[in-house]
């Protein structure tokens, strides 16, 4: 039989031994910086939050590579040089290193009905790995988890000029539910949308 090969992501949880990769994920991908709370909620939503992990996988002898873009954190394990779409990556063999190249984190809230809702904190992932599917697995897991737990809602809040973020969501049925003036306090423009999916109910057709 021939070597099987191909991409594979991987998610894991976060937890307090590795929260530390969620926060310098955060520093390379958002301007805000994000409060102890914010980490907090993380870890207390369970598998609500996620980091996403991206391998090539070879498929000889079960040897897995993982290709980790070189950002401004240390690799002294590197065992050579790969080149895949004129981007050069370091070569990892055979155990997750010190960098993911995605996550979603959410926080759990009970609404007044008792009800809970899931509200998207962050969904982000590195800019050489976007369009590989690593955000689609991420939020489609959560989206999963909900129907599981008969959560019917889940809502975020977009920055109004994010116009990726904002079709990216209306795929997966996510519509703007209102908007929020002065949002934001250090970033132009100011304003956000929220999104909102509602879980187990028909989508309106326009």
């Amino acid at each position: 039989m021939g070597a099987s090969r191909g991409i594979s992501i991987s998610l894991d949880g976060v937890r307090d031994k590795n929260v530390m990769q969620l926060k310098k994920l955060n520093t390379a991908l958002f301007p805000v910086r994000y409060n102890d709370k914010y980490y907090a909620d993380a870890l207390t939503s369970g598998e609500f939050t996620k980091l996403g992990f991206w391998f090539y996988e070879l498929g000889n002898g079960g040897l897995r590579i993982e290709l980790c873009l070189s950002l401004d954190y240390d690799i002294n394990c590197s065992l050579g040089v790969l080149w895949i779409l004129g981007l050069c990556f370091y070569v990892l063999r055979s155990y997750y290193s010190d960098i993911c190249v995605g996550s979603i984190a959410c926080r759990l809230e009970k609404k007044e009905c008792g009800a809970v809702r899931v509200y998207i904190m962050t969904l982000g992932v590195l800019a050489p790995y976007r369009g590989l599917g690593i955000g689609t697995k991420l939020l489609n897991h959560v989206l999963d988890l909900c129907s599981k737990q008969n959560i019917a809602e889940i809502y975020l809040h977009v920055q109004t000029n994010n116009e990726d973020a904002i079709n990216f969501y209306k795929k997966f049925g996510f519509e703007i539910t209102d908007t929020i003036q002065n949002y934001y306090t250090n970033i132009t423009p100011p304003d956000c949308y929220v999104l909102t999916k509602y879980i187990g109910q028909p989508q309106s057709k326009k």
